[in-house]
């Protein structure tokens, strides 16, 4: 989106909070082609370190909520991208939300920082902040919080973000795709103003260049006005799927409702909560005062149908840049991690296997890749769904988010109800439980070259359990580890046994 002279180097550092979300993770490279430092601020740097942008900015350790961490982070920073919120749903969400950006506004005016831009939503015209629901209200806060930080801050509100990867496309491609007859709550007649993913990242880079007086709200929004209903018609007719039926039923409350777009969707119930709280509410912009400072080049902003059309065509090439899922799970562990010290002493529970594989590392290590999503897990699928279901029956987020690209990992990828916690290329994939567990647990998956086209596989689950209740949910599944675990590990050796007889790997392996 940069033009050649954006393309010259400004001379300024700008710091971009949450870079591994679905936001923050496509900003950094618009930031870099329009010619500013990047600086990317993360609690795990680690993380960061497979974009394809990772050399090219600098990562600092570093927490919104602790002062101490943010000053090296600002230091020297002339702009700087506030992209951080709790999605949870617990009690405190909303204090820690106040905290954060009361440190962060505090440390950004010591610091000097020239600028301050922040992505919240927009909120209805006819409704005081305190009747708005608890995610939207925290949005507000946090605007208005940065705003009086002494620092010139630019506030961008938007309603529901069209792109591949985000919540709200997987929410309406999903309900969209697999309910021909719909029963839907009554927010499917509120009127939004969606706004494709391109433009939100246009106006967050115009934003570095407001002018120092420049203190203020924008609204933000595409060029069309439409009910959610009307969305989900105009995706079956850009998708070319037949006519949907949809019958709304008013009793179905937002916590209902959520439920319900957990059932159906891949987004879970703690995500999609707030995400039907502001579908309640009618959210179309007040103004368009951006483009004085942003202007809109021609053909922008992108018409609804043309975000919609550019999502799917991403989605079917398979060039998701970032999913919702890209941030962290709220609540899942950073740390410890399976190879610490502190497991000794029989705290932590294992499960290995091995296989030798008649076939080389480089097929092995595919079919390891390629695993969850619609290859599935390779043992027992039954098992698998099942464990899947009872995690959402108990608000986590199951099976369904499977993966961002279908033959490639990074560290830091969900890939359904787990996230890539380390990889090796060609040697090692761990990946940290993210299911509701009464433990911390992990999945190994280890690749060895054994020579002469043949390689062995290892394989380790480990669990650390958490109270009584930890000890005993291990014992209880124990008795199916053979086959779930075992069976895994045969198929995995099957599988790139048969990929190595096809032709070594001329595509990817599914589960046998």
């Amino acid at each position: 989106m940069a033009t050649p002279a954006e393309n010259e180097s400004t001379g300024e550092r700008c710091l971009v909070t949450g870079p591994g979300g679905y936001i923050g993770g496509r900003l950094v490279p618009e930031l870099l082609d329009a010619g500013y430092a990047v600086r990317c601020l993360a609690r795990t740097p680690s993380n960061l370190r497979d974009y394809p942008w990772a050399d090219r900015v600098e990562v600092v350790k570093a927490d919104v909520t602790d002062a101490d961490s943010l000053r090296p982070a600002l230091r020297d920073v002339q702009v700087a991208y506030y992209l951080v919120h709790s999605m949870s749903s617990g009690r405190d969400f909303e204090e820690k939300d106040r905290l954060a950006a009361r440190t962060f506004a505090a440390e950004a005016e010591a610091a000097g920082v020239r600028r301050i831009v922040y992505l919240g939503g927009l909120t209805p015209a006819n409704l005081q902040e305190e009747e708005l629901s608890p995610h939207l209200r925290s949005r507000a806060e946090v605007g208005r919080i940065l705003l009086d930080s002494g620092v010139p801050t630019t506030v961008l509100r938007a309603a529901v973000v069209i792109g591949s990867g985000s919540a709200s496309f997987e929410m309406l491609r999903y309900l969209t795709e697999r309910l021909p007859v719909m029963v839907t709550p009554s927010w499917v007649g509120t009127r939004v103003q969606p706004v494709a993913v391109r433009d939100v990242l246009r106006y967050l880079v115009g934003s570095a260049r407001m002018p120092q007086g420049v203190n203020r709200t924008f609204d933000v929004g595409g060029p069309d006005i439409l009910t959610y209903r009307q969305m989900m018609e105009r995706y079956a007719e850009v998708a070319r799927l037949p006519h949907r039926l949809i019958l709304p039923v008013p009793m179905l409350t937002p916590g209902l409702s959520s439920q319900w777009i957990g059932l159906v969707t891949p987004v879970p119930a703690a995500l999609a909560r707030p995400l039907a709280e502001s579908l309640r509410y009618e959210v179309v912009c007040g103004e368009h005062d951006i483009a004085r400072h942003v202007p809109d080049p021609p053909g922008s902003p992108l018409p609804f149908d043309q975000a919609l059309a550019l999502a799917l065509r991403r989605v079917r090439d398979a060039q998701v840049v970032t999913r919702w899922s890209s941030a962290a799970l709220p609540g899942a562990p950073s740390d410890p991690l399976p190879t610490d010290p502190d497991w000794a002493g029989g705290s932590l529970y294992t499960d290995e296997r091995e296989r030798d594989v008649g076939a080389g590392s480089e097929d092995l290590w595919r079919v390891v890749e390629g695993i969850g999503g619609e290859n599935g897990w390779y043992s027992f699928p039954l098992a698998w769904a099942l464990r899947g279901w009872f995690d959402r029956l108990v608000g986590g987020v199951g099976l369904r988010r499977g993966r961002r690209d279908a033959a490639h990992l990074r560290v830091g990828d969900a890939l359904d109800f787990w996230r890539v916690e380390e990889i090796e290329r060609g040697r090692l994939l761990r990946l940290r439980a993210e299911m509701r567990l009464p433990g911390l647990a992990w999945l190994e998956m280890r690749v060895e070259d054994d020579g002469d086209g043949r390689s062995r596989y290892r394989q380790r689950a480990m669990f650390h359990p958490r109270g009584l209740a930890g000890h005993l949910y291990w014992w209880s599944v124990a008795p199916f580890h053979a086959i779930v675990f075992g069976g895994m590990a045969r198929r995995i050796a099957r599988a790139a046994e048969d990929s190595a007889r096809k032709g070594a790997g001329s595509g990817q392996a599914r589960v046998p």
